[in-house]
């Protein structure tokens, strides 16, 4: 049953201003709800959270939804290659003990569950064809209305125009199966209705949807929609999500070999100080698959596409195996959220990014971790623990994760901390989502353009003019390129830099040891200016080491603990260059290489390290190497 707590509004809801004049779009929600008896502010409620009311121009989300409605066909849209089945990278990422790499037998597909043959139905009850539904945004506006009132009538509730009385045929068309994510889901739906919203589509005309402060729905119609009921005992989630226990195994097997995940006692020992947002690579039900098979790897939390309901897999206290970084995993939490990164019209829905955040919050919160981009990671934004695993690392989820949505649903969107002109000496990375397409390749095919679409990173060059050379990344050794999973040349949103230089439109960083340039035009922007603390070498030093792992110095190991060794990444922080600091940690190790955890213990040093934004990944730097200074006194 919907609780109360449920009903609270996500963090960062603005209302919105009276309607703008009609455009195609609004005026096709106006045309559906009066055909089929829907509350105009229903649809466009249920609308918002499905799709923000785009209609990606006709491609498919990852869940293959289409359209403003995302009605789903999804036979024409799932990948199958499991997220930590391809590539190099070891997700357990410690070098203590031989690595596990994922040797799970890839589930065969299943029969389709309702929540993703919605756009059949729709066709069935509109007479419209498959086609329509797919690529005509009225058409697939009239679909869901049809969907709504057709959940309506099977409540026994009247089609009205009162929006009050729609609950539970908001729940249904949820697609959930269990009460709990059904309520979570119409509660969103009934708190944009509250709250209002306007935007300009990628259609490119307005929608608004005028605010309604004091509606109060109807959760009682939840009772009538026979679903069942999931419990949420075991699960470490806020009450404004639905959220159910699917635990990872934690089993013996083989040649004394385990898996797939280690006990422990966080946060008092290690430390929790990261949360890593991944993409699965795979459908929701092949994935919970893999999570609960014991020589597969592990990840703290899913997160389903279409709904927005989680289901947790490994306690918060737990290390889960998923970083590819032995150290962030220890320190961090994992959350899988269902999409595909090379699919760049393979969007996320609404409904996923307000759960994803509203958890994210509600573990920042518990364990003391700072809302920011040195701290809520990608994947990709994980260093390889050593050398030899720098171009193994994976690159999720990608430029088509929208980071700058993200921080404004977590309440922390980025804007200017200081000055235009340079004098807070950082720039925060931040482009218009929906303008910035930078072009990249090897999508779908080798070689080729991906599709045009918005992207939440900034290509990076050698000089300010675009035709120069990208910037390189020596430790991974390659050519750099304009590939999907080519990091070499990218700074995502909310990543902070120090100014190096300034020509015109164009603003150049400290990246990767380098001096690296990005367009950034006033009427444009692709950063903001932004101030904080930096750090450079000691006087004296050209250069000085980076880690890709805070661990401690060796006389730190007791007897019985292998001593890991410092491991110097195939980079360094040059004299005379600055980056911006994101924390000061301890140098810390948990050893933790046996199935029994008798053997199991921290071991904390004296040496402290900086955690520093360098390329595009994070690093860490001895604090004994370097000084550290305010970025408006080191301004360039």
């Amino acid at each position: 049953m919907a609780s109360a707590a449920l009903l609270l509004p996500l963090l960062g809801a603005a209302p919105a201003t009276a309607q703008s004049s009609a455009s195609s779009l609004q005026r096709a929600f106006a045309a559906a709800a009066a055909e089929y008896h829907v509350p105009q502010s229903v649809l466009l409620g249920v609308s918002y959270l499905q799709s923000r009311w785009d209609t990606h121009d006709g491609a498919p989300s990852v869940t293959g939804g289409y359209g403003p409605m995302h009605l789903t066909d999804a036979r024409t849209a799932l990948a199958t290659a499991p997220h930590h089945s391809e590539g190099t990278e070891d997700a357990r990422g410690d070098s203590a003990r031989p690595a596990l790499p994922p040797a799970a037998r890839i589930p065969s597909d299943k029969e389709l569950p309702a929540r993703l043959r919605t756009l059949p139905r729709a066709a069935e009850l509109t007479g419209l064809s498959p086609e329509e539904l797919r690529t005509d945004p009225a058409a697939n506006i009239a679909g869901g209305a049809a969907l709504l009132a057709a959940a309506q009538r099977s409540l026994g509730e009247p089609l009205s125009a009162g929006p009050a009385g729609w609950y539970g045929a908001v729940a249904r068309f949820s697609g959930a199966d269990d009460t709990a994510t059904a309520a979570a889901y119409a509660n969103d739906v009934y708190d944009v209705l509250r709250t209002g919203e306007e935007r300009m589509t990628d259609a490119g005309g307005p929608v608004a949807l005028a605010a309604q402060p004091d509606l109060a729905p109807r959760t009682s119609q939840l009772r009538e929609t026979g679903l069942r009921t999931v419990s949420a005992a075991g699960t470490e989630c806020p009450a404004t999500v639905s959220c159910e226990w699917i635990p990872a195994p934690y089993e013996q097997f083989g040649d004394n070999d385990y898996g797939n995940h280690d006990l422990a006692d966080r946060p008092a020992a290690p430390g929790i100080k990261y949360i890593v947002v991944h993409d699965t690579e795979g459908r929701w039900e092949g994935v919970l698959d893999l999570v609960q098979d014991p020589t597969y790897v592990s990840w703290n939390y899913s997160l389903r596409s279409t709904d927005g309901h989680i289901a947790q897999h490994v306690k918060a206290k737990d290390v889960a195996w998923h970083a590819g970084n032995w150290y962030i995993n220890s320190t961090s939490i994992g959350l899988e959220h269902e999409g595909f990164l090379a699919q760049p019209d393979a969007w996320y829905t609404e409904a996923m990014y307000r759960s994803s955040a509203r958890l994210v919050t509600y573990l920042a919160a518990k364990y003391g971790i700072p809302l920011d981009r040195q701290h809520i990671l990608g994947h990709d934004n994980v260093p390889g623990p050593t050398a030899a695993a720098v171009s193994g690392m994976h690159t999720d989820p990608g430029p088509y994760w929208d980071w700058r949505h993200y921080f404004e649903l977590l309440g922390r969107p980025f804007a200017a901390t200081a000055r235009s002109g340079g004098s807070g000496g950082l720039v925060t990375i931040r482009p218009d989502y929906a303008a910035n397409q930078p072009v990249y390749t090897d999508c779908a095919v080798k070689g080729q353009p991906c599709a045009a679409h918005g992207s939440s990173e900034v290509r990076l060059y050698s000089d300010h003019d675009e035709k120069s050379a990208l910037i390189k990344d020596v430790g991974d050794g390659s050519a750099p390129t304009t590939g999907v999973n080519d990091l070499a040349s990218r700074v995502s949103t909310g990543q902070q830099y120090a100014v190096a230089d300034q020509w015109g439109d164009w603003t150049a960083i400290w990246y990767l040891g380098q001096k690296a340039w990005f367009r950034n035009p006033e009427g444009q922007p692709t950063a903001v200016p932004a101030a904080g603390q930096v750090v450079t070498p000691k006087d004296g030093l050209a250069s000085v080491p980076l880690y890709g792992r805070a661990y401690p110095e060796a006389s730190a190991y007791p007897a019985g603990v292998p001593d890991q060794g410092l491991a110097a990444l195939p980079y360094t922080l040059p004299k005379g260059q600055k980056y911006v600091v994101g924390d000061k940690v301890p140098g810390e190790y948990y050893y933790a290489v046996t199935f029994s955890t008798a053997s199991h213990q921290v071991v904390i040093g004296d040496d402290q390290y900086y955690e520093i934004q360098y390329g595009h990944r994070v690093a860490f730097v001895r604090a004994a190497d370097v000084k550290v200074m305010s970025s408006a006194s080191s301004a360039f």
